[in-house]
């Protein structure tokens, strides 16, 4: 555990964050040499070497060298996380679109900014964005969480956060004495923490720090054989055989062949064609919705979108890039049908016939029992402890 060290609180202030009034105190160090932590009006904050709680089985995520993980900057990533002021007209946080309740999804089909202008994809979860090789559904090239945070406070096709300016930004960020105060542990050596670079540094900082290792399938790994029901084990066996071939896209610790880690020689950023459409009868897939294709122009890379964590997905419906599969089952039959056809409404056409499917969307047979245990094994991935995990809650809250 690290050591903590006090710290004397002088000169209380009132400060307002939206409806929540804070008394804050302006603290000083005691000289004590053991700047390993701080103590805060009761609370004990661990500092120093950020340690990672993993289980066996997971590697160090890959961390930027020009941000290392510390705890003051994870602290203060939580409260910019779910600060409205990151939105233009401060109603919107990122929080807004990623609850932790749902795995940090917002169990909409299409996210909502807010505009209100309607997103054409849906929110990711960033469960375990740590190991994401690559951070949207078809994006191969934006793979820095640091780069990503900017695109939905200031990027406008279409507009999320919709921030005008940076300096709109800062300004509301420096009138803050909480946040006055966070910025500076979480920068200690900077004149003038209260920075944009600094602003994603942290919030970077926090979504790598949301780690989830905890589900009833964990449990079972490390030895908890009553974890797993015989229907969930049964299932289990379904979703790593190559008769379903689930476990190609999906493996590995994070159930996503789009993975990395600090001990990986190169990333795997992997993307993947289902066979959700097929527009024109030669592959063709709902503009702007082409997945990597839309990217590179390359009409190989149609329809080419990432394989999501499986982590807490029972949580995270609808699914799909455009969230067209409601459910589970709807997707279970999507894949045992080796892609979907679509006989009515604006994008009709054969999924199963796409000529850039990838090769291990086949089909299989699946009877009802089957269907019913591999949904079984997915509901076990849920991790319930990282729904009210408290290192992961809204700061601002009641």
């Amino acid at each position: 555990m690290p050591e903590s060290r006090r710290l004397s609180l002088r000169s209380p202030r009132i400060c307002f964050s939206g409806s929540l009034c804070l008394v804050v105190f302006i603290a000083s160090a005691c000289s004590d040499g053991n700047a390993a932590g701080l103590e805060l009006d009761g609370a004990v904050v661990p500092g120093g070497s950020y340690v990672w709680e993993l289980p066996p089985g997971f590697p160090e995520p890959r961390v930027p060298a020009d941000n290392p993980m510390s705890y003051p900057k994870v602290e203060l990533g939580r409260h910019l996380f779910y600060d409205t002021r990151l939105s233009g007209n401060q109603t919107q946080s990122c929080a807004s679109c990623h609850r932790q309740s749902l795995a940090f999804t917002d169990g909409r089909a299409l996210s909502v900014g807010s505009t209100n202008e309607v997103s054409p994809r849906g929110s990711m979860s960033l469960v375990n964005v740590a190991y994401a090789a690559t951070l949207t559904w078809g994006n191969p090239i934006l793979r820095a969480l640091e780069e990503q945070a900017l695109i939905p406070m200031f990027g406008e096709e279409p507009e999320e956060l919709a921030l005008p300016d940076q300096e709109t930004l800062l300004t509301r960020l420096a009138a803050d004495a909480t946040l006055e105060f966070l910025f500076a542990d979480a920068f200690p050596d900077e004149p003038d923490p209260i920075s944009l670079g600094n602003t994603v540094a942290a919030l970077a900082s926090f979504q790598r720090s949301i780690i989830s290792a905890r589900s009833a399938f964990d449990r079972y790994n490390e030895g908890d054989e009553s974890a797993l029901s015989a229907e969930a084990l049964q299932g289990r066996d379904l979703f790593f055989s190559e008769r379903l071939e689930c476990f190609h896209c999906h493996g590995g610790a994070n159930f996503s062949d789009s993975f990395d880690s600090a001990h990986n020689a190169f990333d795997a950023a992997q993307f993947h064609n289902n066979g959700l459409y097929n527009v024109d009868g030669r592959g063709a897939y709902p503009e702007p919705n082409t997945g990597v294709h839309s990217i590179t122009g390359d009409q190989n890379d149609m329809g080419a979108f990432r394989a999501p964590t499986l982590r807490n997905i029972a949580l995270t419906a609808p699914y799909m890039h455009d969230g067209s599969l409601g459910s589970l089952e709807a997707v279970l039959d999507h894949y045992a049908a080796g892609g979907r056809l679509l006989t009515e409404g604006p994008h009709v056409g054969d999924g199963r016939d796409n000529p850039f499917k990838s090769p291990f969307v086949r089909g299989f047979e699946l009877t009802d029992t089957e269907k019913e245990a591999l949904i079984a094994f997915l509901e076990s991935l849920t991790d319930e402890a990282l729904l009210t995990d408290p290192r992961f809650e809204n700061p601002y809250a009641p």
